[in-house]
């Protein structure tokens, strides 16, 4: 498919929840639902990260995820996740993902082996040679247990495939050292509540959980926080954010989005629950206050 989106023009990006029903099978309908909300806020969307709980769903769960969001043909971008520790398993997963109409990958740093920098060149290299599309590379320490250095950025740079970086380590000095590796690459915040300050580094945009809950919301502090304007919002939002990991994501952001009637259930898949977070009274009020703002 020929990409006909400028992806740049998309400076919020929602890491989809992967809906659930009662029984703990992927909700199709809800997730129809889910994708036009985000195509009524103009927000690209990401399938199958971290927040959308990818690793723990089965290869054929992941694929019919991808492959209904792409039948749905939505008007916004989208990108799909690349995550794990076996590189044969995953190139195999972005050959699959390159037959299917979509735009972009998320690729995320290798779990649990803890590579240095040659190791990671490596990793991203042969992923992003693999790919018929723009790529994102994912710095996340607190999940993959290692940050990506400086130095495998500065390496993989001229990579015709490298479009951008999200990076979630939730360091202003880390954001700046990528910068300084790799002047031309588009920086996403993988930090909500970091957004603003992301922002006044230079950051491209952000690649959220919150719009999950708050399509329109986020998108619009999202664009404030990129134009400069500094509103009386930023605490509000900051105080907001903190409710949505007060225990691990997507757990509060599930349970927020049935409370507000867009999820049919809050469930997870394990080891995560909703029986995590044991009270509501922080999401409910963080709720009512964003959805004010309009």
């Amino acid at each position: 498919m020929i990409n006909n989106f400028n992806l740049n023009d998309y400076s919020l990006w929602t890491a989809l929840v992967t809906p659930f029903d009662q029984h703990g099978d992927v909700d199709y309908n809800t997730l129809t639902k889910l994708v036009s909300d985000q195509e009524a806020a103009h927000n690209g969307i990401l399938l199958l990260g971290s927040t959308g709980e990818g690793l723990a769903l089965t290869l054929k769960e992941q694929q019919a995820i991808v492959e209904h969001v792409c039948q749905l043909k939505p008007t916004v971008p989208l990108m799909v996740a690349v995550g794990g520790s076996n590189l044969k398993q995953q190139i195999e997963w972005v050959n699959y993902c390159n037959t299917l109409p979509i735009h972009s990958f998320l690729l995320g740093s290798p779990l649990y082996a803890k590579p240095g920098a040659v190791g990671q060149t490596h990793w991203f290299e042969s992923l992003l040679n693999a790919s018929a599309h723009p790529c994102m590379l994912y710095n996340v320490p607190g999940r993959s247990a290692v940050s990506i250095p400086a130095a495998t950025i500065q390496n993989l740079q001229n990579n015709k495939n490298l479009w951008a970086l999200k990076e979630a380590s939730g360091s202003i000095a880390q954001f700046e050292a990528y910068r300084q590796a790799a002047p031309n690459l588009a920086i996403f915040s993988g930090d909500d509540a970091l957004m603003p300050y992301f922002a006044q580094a230079g950051a491209r945009g952000l690649v959220s959980v919150a719009a999950n809950a708050w399509p329109e919301q986020t998108h619009e502090f999202v664009k404030r926080s990129l134009s400069g304007q500094h509103p009386n919002l930023f605490a509000q939002w900051s105080s907001a954010i903190n409710s949505l990991f007060a225990v691990a994501n997507p757990i509060p952001v599930k349970v927020l989005m049935h409370l507000q009637g867009r999820l049919s259930s809050p469930q997870l898949r394990p080891p995560l629950t909703h029986l995590e977070l044991t009270q509501t009274d922080c999401i409910t009020t963080a709720n009512n206050t964003i959805l004010s703002w309009h």
